[in-house]
């Protein structure tokens, strides 16, 4: 399938590199070409930010702190001004809105921009991107990385080609065989077990993808398996919006291997709980129903909610709820769980209605 004119548009996906960390390297000099992780050095210490020095360690966000330590010797912590990342996040954003109103932030450091009709008049995305690549590093002293294509999931895969700094534009001509030519693991919603099913199965490519019709890919992976057969062409037909109205907000992780035992469980609950509320107090977010998301090692889900008469404002509060449900969840079951999530939803009035993503959500990576 090839694009025509009449299903073309202009994407860019703007990233900031490495985001906070560079920030904090671009405010302490004497950071510079050293690895630093934005966090806390604590037992209970979450990365919530590495530099390129630091990632060549294999230190990256959502780590543990004691994890990253052992990996990168003289590593540096710093702690988070979520106010600065803020201010800086929002002077990109000015750079965005000049070009285009149709800006779809998708956290601090990130975000989509239609810049099909634009505030240049311009016919070039490319040309635009280097604007505002430009004027990101001319305004803030920061690097900025960019993809170009016809649609979401092509220009976030290329924003990712030439990291750090760099610009990477996949023209309609070239959609489909540049989709064809990925490996699995960059397409949308493929984490490690996914791809090694995917692998079992002779998939290693987007061409590989392509050999299995629409039925079959929904019988394999659900509901995703139809944004793979439209991803491994080409095609992603979801527009930039540029607001939405925040309603939860969590984390998840995929583990490296199936776990049946409860207090190893409970203890990556405990790094998921701390990243979760980690991003409600960035996000001024609150809610009254924790969701404990579970998904076993045949791939079958199953969720777990509590609902309080008041918003959780207290971490104690957030664990405790967690714990219960997690409990509940392995109520006389010893089935491997491959994934586990914590999501916070139904959110107060007092912040839910008014927090939007056009204010530009917190985290990075």
């Amino acid at each position: 399938m090839r694009y025509d004119d009449a299903m073309i548009r202009k994407i860019i996906h703007v990233d900031m590199d490495a985001f906070y960390a560079s920030i904090e390297q671009r405010d302490h000099p004497e950071y510079r070409g050293k690895p630093v992780a934005v966090g806390h050095a604590a037992e209970r210490g979450v990365v919530a930010a590495a530099s390129y020095e630091a990632r060549k360690w294999g230190v990256h966000s959502a780590m543990p702190s004691l994890t990253a330590m052992s990996r990168c010797p003289g590593l540096i912590f710093v702690p988070a001004r979520f106010d600065v990342y803020r201010e800086v996040s929002m002077c990109v954003r000015r750079i965005f809105l000049d070009c285009t109103d149709l800006v779809e932030p998708l956290s601090l450091d990130e975000a989509y921009l239609d810049v099909t009709e634009n505030k240049f008049r311009s016919p070039s995305a490319t040309l635009i991107a280097r604007e505002i690549r430009r004027r990101i590093r001319r305004d803030t002293a920061l690097t900025a990385s960019a993809g170009v294509s016809v649609n979401k999931f092509l220009a976030k895969v290329a924003s990712d080609y030439r990291k750090p700094d760099g610009l990477f534009v996949v023209r309609p001509e070239e959609a489909e065989d540049f989709a064809a030519a990925l490996p699995v693991e960059q397409f949308w919603g493929v984490g490690r077990v996914t791809a090694q099913k995917m692998h079992s199965l002779g998939i290693h490519t987007g061409s590989d993808i392509k050999r299995f019709d629409e039925a079959q890919l929904t019988r394999l992976f659900g509901k995703a398996g139809l944004i793979y057969y439209l991803n491994a062409r080409g095609i992603d037909y979801r527009e930039v919006t540029p607001e939405r109205v925040r309603k939860s907000l969590g984390a998840e992780i995929t583990f490296e291997a199936d776990i049946d035992d409860r207090e190893e469980l409970r203890r990556r609950l405990l790094d998921i709980a701390n990243e979760v509320w980690e991003r409600l107090k960035r996000r001024y977010f609150t809610g009254r129903t924790v969701t404990l998301k579970v998904k076993y090692a045949d791939f079958k889900e199953m969720s777990r909610r509590k609902t309080l008469r008041e918003a959780i404002k207290k971490f104690d509060a957030l664990w405790s709820i967690a714990k219960e449900l997690l409990d509940a969840a392995l109520f006389k079951s010893d089935r491997k769980i491959r994934l586990m999530g914590l999501t916070v939803s139904n959110a107060d009035d007092e912040n839910g209605s008014k927090y939007r993503q056009t204010l530009l959500d917190f985290g990075e990576e």
